[in-house]
């Protein structure tokens, strides 16, 4: 059965079980993560739709790894580290920040040089590229609001947020 009825009266359950009302910081970030790994997903459908050339499958791996590092973004943020062991799955590494990196680099040396301000659009593949940016920097915040909130939140975890969007950026020019 998908429905428990045990969040009807705005509370859920934390990885470990220990319950918080649905309009908590922690909730507010991780939703906004889980957000931003469906807007990954209609990103990564119109790179299969629309790409073509040496960089369709860069990105599309590219997409394919960071919907999966969302997913540890998410259990990482969904878990009490206070209360509860965190799963190996949930920890988000140097490494992960280092890739995000590099792939920015990748396609950051394929561009001009920026000399204005950019207005999202272009093409649907653009567009969607600046919403997860947007999307992302949301993220972003309401970790930061988590963590000025006293709850300790690993400095990976705010790095890779943090690359990511600058990634979502550099891609959207990259398919304008």
């Amino acid at each position: 059965m998908i429905y428990t009825k045990t969040g009807d009266k705005g509370m859920t359950s934390l990885v470990g079980g220990k319950r918080v009302s649905k309009c908590s910081d922690r909730l507010e970030s991780y939703g906004t993560v889980d957000e931003l790994n469906a807007h990954v997903g209609m990103l990564a459908v119109l790179c299969k739709a629309e790409m073509t050339g040496d960089n369709a499958a860069f990105v599309a791996d590219i997409l394919a790894r960071i919907q999966q590092e969302l997913f540890a973004v998410g259990g990482y943020l969904a878990t009490d580290t206070s209360t509860t062991e965190l799963h190996p799955s949930c920890i988000v590494t140097a490494e992960m920040v280092l890739a995000v990196e590099k792939a920015i680099d990748h396609i950051d040396g394929q561009l001009p040089p920026l000399r204005s301000f950019i207005i999202p659009g272009g093409n649907a593949m653009a567009a969607q590229a600046h919403i997860c940016r947007t999307v992302c920097r949301r993220a972003e915040r309401n970790i930061l609001r988590l963590a000025g909130n006293g709850v300790e939140v690993d400095g990976n975890v705010m790095a890779y947020v943090n690359r990511l969007s600058d990634f979502f950026f550099v891609l959207a020019r990259l398919v304008a």
